[in-house]
């Protein structure tokens, strides 16, 4: 298994159960360095998905019961497993990441702290769970992704916000779901 992209780059992996283990094998680390539920802490993203291809980036959530006043213990046993804090600045989210070494050029992993059962930790589960039960929706997914790599393979950025449409038409769907 090869994870890792460096700093704006973005290229596809063909899937790989080695990305499930590789969850595994952090959320163990995550449970030994901090005081973390097992429940707190699950893999997204399209590595969770069975059979999609994806950035080879570990996508993991961590659900906190308040995001503005994060226990620095926390904090320090992401340090202990390998992440660092990044300066994205994103809305109800704290962003970390791990990296292949010292260099801090190739990111392999992401740790992104959110509120725990709030409305983007339940979207981001109910993303994952969706594509994992929906063949036709993987394969719309798989066909926004395609489409922006016909254009460019840099832009992470741009890559987010060109799949952002598809993304929130998956969590409308919840909300349709929950009757919000």
């Amino acid at each position: 298994m090869n994870l890792g992209l460096k700093k704006n780059q973005v290229r596809l992996a063909d899937y790989t159960p080695e990305w499930s283990d590789e969850f595994l094998k952090v959320k163990r680390e995550l449970l030994e360095c901090t005081d973390l539920e097992e429940a707190r802490i699950e893999h997204i993203g399209s590595t969770a998905i069975t059979g999609m291809p994806a950035k080879p980036i570990i996508d993991i959530v961590v659900g906190v019961d308040n995001l503005e006043n994060v226990a620095p213990a926390l904090v320090k046993g992401f340090g202990e497993a390998g992440f660092l804090r990044l300066k994205v600045k994103r809305p109800g989210e704290i962003v970390f990441a791990k990296f292949t070494d010292d260099t801090y050029e190739e990111k392999t992993h992401f740790l992104h702290l959110v509120g725990y059962q709030k409305e983007l930790w339940n979207n981001l589960l109910f993303f994952r769970d969706h594509l994992n039960a929906h063949e036709d929706a993987r394969q719309q997914y798989l066909q926004v992704k395609l489409d922006y790599l016909r254009t460019s393979t840099t832009g992470i950025t741009e890559y987010t916000n060109f799949k952002e449409a598809f993304v929130r038409e998956i969590f409308a769907r919840r909300e349709s779901e929950d009757g919000n």
